[in-house]
Parts: structure tokens; C-alpha cells; sequence
């Protein structure tokens, strides 16, 4: 197995992790392997959304309306 060391981690980031490792009654190391493994194998929603199009077709020939409308500033007062 690899190894890894993440530097400049916020203290704040790494209380929360202690303490969801504990709520799951588990070292912080294998709190963060698990959500680090979790985090790679959830599948990109683009990558998914392509995937799909393509199994039914492609998206080739859908028209692709015309956007008419005007920005607006917001005002953040």
C-alpha cells in the first residue's frame, strides 16, 4: 500500500475528521482512507451524463435553443 502526507491542513478540517472518526469508531487514518477511496470511485456526473446520451443516440441532432436574455447586475444592498 502507498503512503501520502497532506501538508498546510486547516485545524479546523482535521477536529472535524478526528471527530468523525470517532462517530464511526475508527482511527482518523482510516476515517480519511475511506472517504479519499469513496471520494475516486464515485462516478463523474459529466462522464455518466455522456454515457448515457450515447446509449441512446448521441446528442447530435437536439436543437440547441437560443439564449435571448440579458444578464442582470445583482444588488448585493
Amino acid at each position: 500500500m502507498s503512503s501520502i502526507i497532506v501538508r498546510g491542513l486547516d485545524d479546523t478540517v482535521k477536529q472535524q475528521l478526528a471527530a468523525q472518526a470517532k462517530e464511526h469508531g475508527r482511527s482518523m487514518e482510516a476515517e480519511v482512507r475511506d472517504i479519499l477511496t469513496k471520494a475516486v470511485r464515485r462516478p463523474h456526473i459529466g462522464i455518466a451524463l455522456l454515457a448515457a446520451a450515447q446509449d441512446v443516440g448521441g446528442v447530435e441532432d437536439l436543437p440547441v435553443p437560443v439564449r435571448d436574455d440579458v444578464a442582470r447586475a445583482v444588488d448585493f444592498e
